[in-house]
């Protein structure tokens, strides 16, 4: 291979899993019935891997933002970048290869801790709800619960992570995860769209999923100004904002009615699920609990709050953290399979921490790793962690990590940031107070109806 300038960092046989009973081969993908290829294409997109194969004379795709910029990979040749993922698909392969007993038991014993920290916190707190004790321990359990469920269990079979283990009980065409938002509805938005184009301006919703600029590369409008608020609200309610997120209504906005049909069956399909997710936590429960219904329905919410907002903040230190890089809409046309690789690394940050914090993210404090290989256990990504940081250092690439709360406050660094238009927040923190007062000024002047 090329020798490749050094930077320092900052702060892989399919066997099939045990027990159970098995998918029928017809059951892993509709387009089995079309032709290999194309169900290997369909099935990849829904799991959010790459589909892009490297061309016979490759050239360099990467185009400038508006605000312009240099190339990261400046320093690479194009044959350098094809050899990168070359390099990752063989890590990626070696996982493949050697998946089998070991992963099987470690998500079947995931799942079993999750159910029974669920079961056992809705007991505690139906029993026991009324007392100090009894409080604490059953949401602390159903909290707990709730996390690893959307997380390290939910997230990543809906990424087909286990499918390989041919148990229907336990795959992504089958789960329905404990959240607010539809299945079927999350994996078009999450791996269809966001890992095929992750950061890509204009093509990557997730990029502020909406509600945020997080880039100076985003045209700043007016509202924006209000995006720390918007986002704090986001984080209370992340499980029902992500829900609505995932129907796209921005397609529709400014359009008659009727052209709101298309959106129907997702707003039916999400408001079915919203039911039965508040009929369990919001109603059945606290019914159970008869005398402490009251404290039982504080508990619960409760432990939504808590997941919310966690799950919010695994997902910002991911993406926003400074460090993380975004593309332009024109990088993309014709883009190899290095090159892919290659915008998965530099567009992702990692979570440094214990096994455990780890297990709460989902294992999405390896984010870069989670990227480049979506459909690879969860429970590997640590073992191919130290692979990736050495790709990194070789190839003269910057590692983005750093302890959870250092990533989150700089992902809400941007989001203060860009709030503003560009260059604003200098002028903030050089004159506040002048600032606040001209800003208060602008947003009386924008709120009378003359000046909309």
């Amino acid at each position: 291979m090329t020798t490749t300038p050094i930077r320092r960092t900052q702060n892989a046989t399919t066997r099939p899993g045990l027990g159970g009973s098995r998918l029928k081969p017809q059951a892993f993908s509709d387009a089995m019935r079309v032709n290999k290829q194309f169900a290997r294409t369909r099935r990849d997109t829904r799991r959010g891997v790459n589909r892009i194969t490297s061309t016979e004379n490759p050239e360099r795709h990467w185009k400038p933002k508006r605000s312009g910029g240099d190339d990261p990979a400046a320093h690479l040749t194009i044959e350098q970048i094809e050899e990168l993922g070359r390099e990752l698909d063989a890590l990626r392969q070696g996982v493949i290869d050697s998946r089998g007993a070991r992963d099987a038991a470690y998500i079947r014993r995931v799942i079993a801790t999750q159910r029974a920290l669920d079961l056992g916190g809705r007991l505690v707190l139906m029993v026991g709800s009324r007392t100090k004790a009894g409080f604490v321990l059953g949401t602390g359990a159903l909290t707990v619960a709730k996390i690893l469920e959307n997380m390290e269990i939910g997230h990543n079979i809906l990424h087909g992570q286990w499918d390989w283990m041919r148990d229907p009980k336990i795959h992504s065409s089958t789960w329905e995860w404990d959240h607010a938002s539809p299945a079927e509805a999350w994996k078009h938005s999450h791996n269809d769209l966001h890992h095929t184009y992750t950061n890509v301006i204009g093509r990557d919703n997730d990029l502020g999923f909406g509600i945020a600029r997080v880039d100076p590369d985003q045209p700043w409008k007016p509202w924006m100004v209000w995006q720390p608020v918007l986002n704090a609200i986001n984080a209370v309610t992340f499980e029902y904002s992500i829900a609505l997120y995932d129907l796209e209504l921005g397609r529709y906005q400014g359009k008659p009615l009727k052209a709101w049909k298309p959106a129907v069956p997702g707003l039916v399909a999400v408001g079915k699920k919203v039911a039965k997710q508040m009929g369990k936590d919001y109603v059945v429960t606290p019914a159970l609990s008869g005398p402490n219904w009251k404290s039982t329905l504080l508990a619960t919410w409760t432990a939504n709050l808590a997941r919310n907002l966690w799950s919010n903040g695994v997902i910002l230190c991911g993406h926003f953290p400074d460090g993380v890089q975004t593309f332009s809409r024109a990088s993309t046309v014709g883009e190899t399979r290095g090159e892919w690789y290659l915008r998965q690394m530099l567009g992702s940050a990692n979570i440094s921490g214990s096994p455990l914090m780890h297990i709460m993210t989902g294992n999405l404090s390896h984010q870069i790793e989670h990227h480049c290989f979506p459909d690879l256990p969860s429970n590997r990504y640590a073992e191919v962690a130290p692979h990736m940081r050495d790709i990194f250092d070789r190839y003269g690439f910057d590692y983005v990590t750093g302890p959870l709360p250092v990533q989150l406050a700089s992902a809400w660094g941007k989001i203060f940031r860009y709030a503003l238009p560009n260059g604003q927040w200098e002028t903030v923190r050089r004159q506040p107070v002048r600032s606040v007062l001209a800003g208060a000024r602008w947003a009386v002047k924008q709120a009378l109806p003359g000046n909309r």
